[in-house]
């Protein structure tokens, strides 16, 4: 691999007010040609928070001459042509979400609004954006070079299964005809890019970026490369070709040594290598291919495994997987993920100079996602938490990466100076949690070795770092800043993190919670939090005396919001059943819950499609298995227990209770969960 090119640019660049939508704009700015066009179905609001912005203001500060054409009618290519052929290459996003994820809901039902276009109007946007914006954009241009980013695409580099079509897919490279894809934190990877195709390199020439992938033949490879062929899992008999020297990060053995593993470790699968000791940057691993996973089960966890162990930036290694069969094979080739920026890097990103506000093309309407954040401040990015329902990992990674608190300050001047309606509340410090800002590893070396996939779970790692003294020295100068009468946060907090600071608990709960506080456990039973990789609620029970505490010290009266999920895998019908009766005896009514959405990549998406753990060694056998409900009636049971105070719940739960033996739950008494059908029935809540 390339080393990482700096992001910061040599000179300064005058920037447009706005990144141009229309033809007219780049008139007014005086550009005969875009030198680079991006495709997103968002609307365009120039903010930090949202990618086109982020990625097209970077761009622009390094010289080039960026135009957007947000939310195109896609039924034709006479959108994709709206301000000609770009000199460089289309990049191409479905948005700040995955387009199915917001189309359509955990039990597939259509949305009825899209948070991220004006109005709040739904429909701005097909089912998988990204792969029709580049079949479109190659019929506007033929031949013009198209490379692929952000979420959707990060999720889908790989063949992965997709919940609201049920079946395996092929990588979005496979169906995009992209030249490339770059996942995670692109930023370093487009600059490169970027500066190699304006110096004239052929975009079929460029493989060897960070964070990239592309498709290629079968037999191509870098000269002195070698091939680790992991299609196929390890069998129960010992392999005596290669040793595994390394521990098994999953073990039950894994709290109990150093994570750091030895970086010539091989995969915990079958090893044909050329030689023992290749250099892991010139190491790919063959996944098994689409083929392959797409009809065994088996196969399929092994891949998410082998996947996820290779997803730390510094000992990962290149991934390979066989599309197609015969003649017309392709690979998809994956290089390792991106370095994380660093502060000054970080900085220099977040402080370039953003119209900080919405395109005035949209007039007076409201884009819902922009009311959210305008407020707010984006203080980190990564998480090291590792829960296996979430894709942060996969596509920002688990290394924090973090602002400088001058950089958050000169943030929060801005908000103050230039959005309007402010009037002095920040409504949040954080990112995707409220307090990993600063935290790392306390050894680099440590850190660039491990292959754990969560730096706190089963516990936290010794060698995590929680110090929240630089989070509360910031939350301090925050509150400082003039015209800032009030700062609350608004990220989900973690918890088990924060029961280690008992000054950091006092600071927010004074000054930063606005009566109610999320925080997200997720379940009550043991065996779905150790497959969502969550801790027990003993660590909740924890915080919430700490936090009441810290409220009667203040004089206050806050409460907590706790956030659970319905039909992960691993949650049986007793699950479920003993989680609505601890909401019941906590006094919890959740109004708002969540039922698991199988999205693409994720850990909790190969267990539910694959009824396996790949947490756990895979054989040719299987492994561990996982139980999961399907169904549409099925997730309807698990999202009832969670509302079980609701009526129209109430006939769902008491068929389920039956089923189940648990008669005694249906009744009036105090420990019943729900009331026998009659009378009473829909009298109010109880």
């Amino acid at each position: 691999m390339t080393p990482p090119a700096p992001i910061l640019p040599a000179a300064p660049v005058t920037p447009a007010p706005f990144l141009p939508l229309s033809r007219v704009e780049m008139d007014a700015l005086g550009w005969a040609q875009c030198d680079v066009i991006l495709i997103t179905g968002d609307a365009y609001v120039d903010h930090p928070s949202f990618g086109m912005a982020l990625i097209g203001r970077l761009l622009e500060a390094h010289g080039w001459r960026v135009g957007i054409i947000s939310q195109p009618d896609w039924h034709s290519a006479d959108a994709f042509r709206t301000l000609g052929r770009p000199r460089l290459y289309f990049g191409i996003t479905a948005g700040n979400m995955d387009s199915m994820v917001n189309h359509y809901t955990s039990e597939r039902k259509i949305r009825s609004d899209d948070a991220y276009t004006a109005g709040g109007i739904a429909g701005r946007r097909p089912d998988r954006a990204a792969t029709v914006y580049a079949q479109r954009a190659r019929e506007a241009w033929p031949g013009i070079t198209v490379v692929l980013g952000s979420i959707e695409a990060s999720l889908r580099r790989i063949a992965h299964y997709d919940y609201w079509s049920d079946k395996v897919r092929r990588s979005i490279l496979a169906d995009a005809k992209a030249d490339l894809l770059i996942f995670g934190n692109a930023e370093r990877a487009l600059l490169d890019l970027t500066r190699r195709l304006d110096a004239g390199e052929a975009v079929a020439d460029i493989r060897d970026l960070r964070g990239a992938a592309f498709m290629t033949r079968p037999d191509w490879r870098p000269v002195e490369w070698t091939e680790i062929d992991a299609s196929v899992p390890a069998s129960a008999v010992p392999q005596p070709a290669v040793p595994d020297p390394h521990r098994d990060p999953y073990s039950e053995e894994r709290d109990k040594a150093p994570c750091a593993t030895p970086p010539t470790a091989p995969l915990d699968g079958p090893v044909r290598i050329t030689r023992q000791r290749a250099r892991r940057e010139r190491v790919v691993i063959r996944l098994p291919s689409y083929e392959a996973v797409k009809d065994d089960p088996i196969l399929y966890a092994h891949a998410s495994r082998v996947f996820h162990l290779e997803s730390n930036p510094g000992n990962a290694r290149a991934l390979v997987q066989r599309h197609g069969e015969g003649p017309g094979a392709r690979d998809v080739w994956l290089n390792p993920p991106p370095v994380p920026l660093t502060t000054t890097e970080m900085d220099f990103v977040y402080g370039l100079p953003y119209a900080r506000r919405p395109h005035p093309a949209y007039g007076e309407a409201r884009i819902p996602a922009w009311d959210m954040i305008r407020f707010s401040v984006n203080i980190m990015r990564g998480c090291f938490g590792g829960c296996t329902f979430c894709s942060i990992t996969e596509h920002e990674g688990r290394i924090i990466q973090s602002r400088s608190q001058a950089s958050i300050l000169r943030e929060i001047g801005e908000i103050r100076a230039r959005t309007l309606d402010f009037r002095g509340h920040i409504t949040d410090l954080g990112g995707p949690t409220a307090n990993m800002y600063r935290m790392a590893c306390r050894d680099k070396a440590i850190e660039a070795a491990c292959r754990r996939l969560s730096c706190v779970y089963p516990g936290i790692c010794a060698k995590l770092v929680t110090d929240h003294a630089p989070l509360i020295a910031l939350y301090r100068a925050a509150r400082a800043v003039p015209g800032v009468k009030r700062i609350t946060i608004g990220s989900g907090l973690r918890y088990d993190l924060a029961v280690r600071s008992p000054e950091y608990v006092r600071e927010l709960v004074s000054h930063h919670v606005s009566g109610l506080l999320k925080i997200a456990p997720e379940h009550s039973e043991a065996g779905p939090l150790a497959l969502m990789m969550k801790p027990g609620m003993e660590r909740y029970e924890a915080f919430r005396l700490m936090f009441e505490q810290a409220n009667r010290a203040a004089g206050k009266k806050q409460h907590l919001v706790p956030y659970f999920i319905a039909a992960h895998p691993g949650a049986t019908d007793e699950d479920m059943l003993n989680l609505a009766l601890w909401l019941k005896q906590n006094g919890f009514r959740p109004d708002q819950v969540q039922t698991f959405l199988p999205t693409p990549l994720a850990l909790a998406t190969a267990m539910h499609h694959s009824g396996l753990n790949p947490l756990k060694r895979i054989t040719p056998q299987g492994g561990e298995a996982v139980f999961s409900v399907h169904g549409e009636r099925a997730r309807r049971v698990h999202k009832a227990f969670l509302r079980w105070h609701d009526p129209a719940n109430w006939p769902l739960l008491r068929e389920a209770l039956r089923h189940m033996g648990r008669h005694d739950l249906i009744g009036h008494g105090p420990r019943c969960l729900v009331p026998p059908a009659g009378p009473r029935q829909g009298k109010g809540r109880r």
